[in-house]
């Protein structure tokens, strides 16, 4: 097990560490959250982010492995086209995370529906701790400085709009929400 982590550790394993240490935390975070909202009657909130996260994976590599033909298909890299690179990169990871926040407003509506007070709270808290998690998650393909710091903005203030007019969740992704029925 030590040889595999001094190996990861390497720079030349830079890529492949973020993405491994990126879906452990989504799996830590997974197994957490299970623990707390167990006692208060949410676990099914956890199953359909497991799923939630499962379409974003999933998502993020064939995205992911699509841009990359793109770029070698015309020729963009950080050194001949920088600006083409980046804003390419900008725009899928953008999306993604705004995705991810309609997905996650849309889903937690449905359950604090009928709910109070700091219960409420605590799973618009989840939420947040969500979106942080994915914005991990997408930073772990998307990795340059710049690509976070929109990322981390774009995530928290999309689910912040989300969860107050959850119409405009649905009508940018619900074309895409209707793919997968049980993620709704």
């Amino acid at each position: 097990m030590k040889q595999i982590i001094d190996w990861l550790m390497r720079d030349e394993q830079k890529e492949l560490y973020e993405i491994v240490f990126a879906f452990v935390l989504n799996i830590l975070f997974l197994g957490l959250l299970a623990l707390l909202l167990w006692p208060l009657g949410k676990l099914p909130l956890v199953v359909r982010l497991a799923k939630g996260y499962s379409v974003l994976w999933g998502v993020l590599f064939i995205t992911g492995f699509l841009l990359l033909r793109l770029q070698q298909r015309f020729r963009v890299n950080l050194y001949d086209h920088g600006n083409a690179y980046i804003i390419s990169g900008l725009v899928v990871g953008g999306f993604l995370q705004v995705g991810w926040s309609a997905f996650l407003a849309l889903t937690l509506r449905g359950f604090v529906a009928g709910t109070h007070g700091w219960l409420a709270l605590v799973l618009y808290f989840v939420g947040v701790l969500s979106c942080y998690i994915a914005f991990v998650v997408v930073s772990s393909f998307y990795q340059g400085h710049i690509y976070k710091f929109v990322n981390l903005a774009l995530v928290l203030i999309s689910f912040a709009v989300f969860s107050l007019w959850p119409g405009s969740g649905r009508a940018l992704y619900g074309w895409f929400f209707d793919l997968f029925e049980h993620t709704r």
